[in-house]
């Protein structure tokens, strides 16, 4: 968004004043109201639209400002509608439950909390959603938690952890993929160099679990036997099924494009659903436009296995269009710029750039509450930054899903926060100290940052 150019010039305290209005209008209707992010967002840029026309600027010009602002999203809205077909295919051909399936098999009641830890971060990461994972296996498990008298507010930790790690390291996410592609990064490159971080903070967070877990014989998992008892009546578990994983996998290695990745992988998953499915050509088609629809009668599985599509990515798409939309005129009219020009001469060194850009997508977190925009105007806001220290842009990218991605869960008002309270009967503040992978995502990127390892210079 930089290559819009700015056709304001503001005061300082002026571009503060129409960020905070922004911020206030966006926080007020997310947390107080309850409001999907669209309409705020959409609000908002009429707001800014209304302040442009004061300022005599021409709504053509303003226009462009918002066109160019949505188009360098356009990259990441086909991925998105892949993904959609991507989760579609790989639940017919029988990838996700068995990798669901697979998971629940590791449950024991010895080492509880890393249990839990370890098999939402597995089905985190097949599935791509961390509010779907803590919907459903969460829930489960909180169930789980009661049965052999575990804390609900650690097992709550180690649900969020799980559930943001796979939802992070995933090539089906949303925010992942939205991250790489906000700064233009290949999507495999970014997850490969989110592993200098994550995987540390996975590691440690594990051996944090096992410390806190309670000393348990036995007990019985009810629940758990009766989800793999109706997803192997469902015959979609199969040995075969790993493989649009495997292929996946391969492809990811050999660095082949992540829309040729993405779309040979759903066409193996279609393929290999006819191996144990009588379904029609039209019925796979509209399973993968609209999603699959799970009727086992199980809640939980129901609620896991119901989701994909291209249709249920439109959600996602359309906020992502608004919001680089609000962003292009927040560029074109010069509110961003003149913000980053007050604080961009404090940020001389790699350290100081990438703890900036950390504390901007914690701060957007906590001022409006909203996991997308943390990732997308602080992706925006920083990428010039980063060039000019001499950082490659994954590192930029790195440190979104460090500090942006994974916060949300953590801000009590925040849509992440809000929901997982709901749905697992803990508040925020309960589990918060428990969120181990969380909390230490954006501690480690600041200290790589300060200490220059891992990070990669601009070639």
């Amino acid at each position: 968004m930089f290559k819009i150019e700015s056709k304001l010039k503001l005061s300082l305290p002026t571009a503060l004043l129409i960020t905070v209005m922004i911020m206030a209008l966006i926080s007020f209707s997310i947390i107080k109201l309850k409001s999907v992010p669209h309409i705020p967002i959409l609000l908002s840029i009429l707001l800014l639209l209304a302040f442009g026309a004061f300022k005599k600027l021409s709504f053509k010009t303003m226009e462009e400002g918002m066109l160019e602002g949505a188009k360098s999203g356009m990259g990441a809205v086909f991925i998105f509608f892949l993904i959609g077909v991507l989760i579609s295919s790989w639940i017919i051909s029988g990838t996700i439950p068995t990798m669901i399936y697979t998971a629940f098999g590791l449950v024991t009641p010895y080492f509880f909390y890393s249990i839990v830890f370890i098999v939402t971060a597995i089905v985190g990461l097949g599935i791509g959603s961390s509010l779907t994972t803590v919907a459903t296996l969460g829930v489960a498990f909180i169930g789980v938690s009661q049965a052999v008298d575990a804390s609900a507010a650690i097992t709550a930790g180690a649900i969020v952890s799980g559930a943001f790690f796979g939802d992070k390291m995933s090539p089906l996410s949303d925010t992942t993929n939205l991250a790489a592609s906000i700064v233009g990064v290949d999507l495999f490159t970014h997850i490969r160099n989110m592993g200098w971080t994550t995987l540390p903070a996975f590691f440690i967070a594990l051996v944090l679990f096992a410390m806190v877990s309670p000393e348990v014989e036995q007990a019985q998992f009810p629940k758990v036997e009766t989800i793999k008892a109706t997803l192997h009546n469902m015959n979609l578990i199969h040995w075969y099924a790993w493989l649009p994983l495997l292929l996946l996998f391969i492809l990811s290695v050999k660095k082949v494009s992540p829309i040729i990745t993405l779309a040979l992988s759903s066409i193996f998953g279609v393929l290999l659903s006819f191996f144990h499915s009588d379904r029609t050509l039209a019925e796979v088609w509209e399973i993968l436009f609209s999603g699959f629809t799970s009727k086992t009668g199980n809640s939980e599985v129901d609620a896991l296995l119901t989701r994909g599509g291209m249709d249920n990515m439109m959600f996602t798409i359309s906020l992502v269009l608004l919001s680089l939309s609000l962003g292009g005129l927040l560029f074109s009219l010069g509110v961003v710029p003149r913000l980053f020009a007050a604080i961009e001469q404090h940020l001389k060194k790699a350290g100081s750039t990438v703890a900036a850009a950390a504390g901007s997508a914690i701060g957007v977190n906590f001022i409006i509450g909203e996991q997308y925009l943390s990732i997308l105007l602080t992706g925006e806001a920083f990428q010039r930054q980063f060039e000019k220290v001499g950082l490659a842009r994954k590192n930029l990218s790195r440190t979104l899903e460090d500090a942006g991605t994974v916060i949300n869960p953590l801000v009590p008002w925040g849509v992440c926060g809000v929901f997982i309270t709901n749905m697992l009967g803990v508040s925020t503040v309960e589990y918060l100290p428990f969120a181990f992978f969380c909390l230490l995502s954006p501690v480690l990127t600041v200290l790589y940052g300060m200490t220059g390892w891992t990070l990669t210079k601009k070639e």
